[in-house]
C-alpha cells in the first residue's frame, strides 16, 4: 500500500498569533453576549375564576394537626412528609408519616393524607392509609403521579425484637372512584 504525498498547508501549523486572535474573538463573543440579555423569562399562568390568573396554592402543613394517634404524655414526631395532588382537583394534598417521639425503641407509624380548602384556615385529615395499629414502620414515602409510595417495614411473629422488622413489603396508594386504593407497585419484592 502506497500512500500519496499530501502537500503541507499553511493553516495547520499554530503559531502565538493563531491564539491570540482565537482568544481575542472568544473575549468579544463573551462580552457582547452579556451586554445583550434577554428579558426576563414570565410563565403562562392558567386562568382561575373570571379570567384571573391562578394563585399558587401552598400544601397543608401537618403542624399542629391533631392526629389520632395515642402517644399519652409523649409528643407526635411528623417523621416524613410528601406533597403532590391526589385527587386531580388542582390543589395539593400533603401525605405524612407520623408516630410518638418515644425517644427508644420503634413506634409504629400512622400515614395521613391531609387536604385544606380554598377557605380554610387548617388543614383537615381525610384519609388514613396506615394505621399505627397496624404495628408498622414507615420509609422512603413519597407522591409522584398522583400516587403514594411508602415501604413498610413489619414482624413475622410475636418474638421477632421490636427493634428489627423482619417483613418488607412496598405499598402504593392511588385516589379512585372517591376512596385511597392500595396495590403493591410493580417489582416491589417481600423479605
Amino acid at each position: 500500500m502506497q500512500h500519496s504525498a499530501v502537500p503541507e498547508l499553511a493553516h495547520t501549523h499554530t503559531r502565538p498569533i493563531h491564539w491570540l486572535a482565537t482568544a481575542t474573538a472568544l473575549a468579544g463573543v463573551v462580552a457582547l453576549s452579556s451586554a445583550l440579555q434577554p428579558d426576563s423569562a414570565t410563565a403562562a399562568q392558567a386562568a382561575g375564576p373570571a379570567g384571573k390568573p391562578a394563585a399558587a396554592v401552598a400544601p397543608p402543613d401537618p403542624t399542629g394537626v391533631d392526629f389520632p394517634l395515642q402517644c399519652g404524655p409523649l409528643p407526635v414526631l411528623v417523621q416524613n412528609k410528601a406533597t403532590g395532588d391526589l385527587d386531580g382537583d388542582g390543589r395539593p394534598e400533603t401525605v405524612v408519616s407520623v408516630r410518638c417521639d418515644a425517644g427508644s425503641g420503634t413506634p409504629p407509624n400512622g400515614v395521613y393524607v391531609l387536604t385544606q380548602a380554598a377557605d380554610a384556615n387548617e388543614p383537615r385529615l381525610v384519609a388514613t392509609l396506615v394505621d399505627p395499629k397496624d404495628r408498622r414502620t414507615v420509609t422512603d414515602l413519597t407522591v409522584s403521579d398522583g400516587a403514594v409510595t411508602a415501604t413498610l417495614l413489619g414482624y413475622s411473629s410475636l418474638d421477632v425484637p421490636r427493634c428489627c422488622p423482619d417483613v418488607t413489603e412496598r405499598a402504593k396508594w392511588q385516589w379512585k372512584n372517591g376512596a385511597f386504593l392500595r396495590s403493591t407497585p410493580a417489582g416491589a419484592q417481600s423479605a
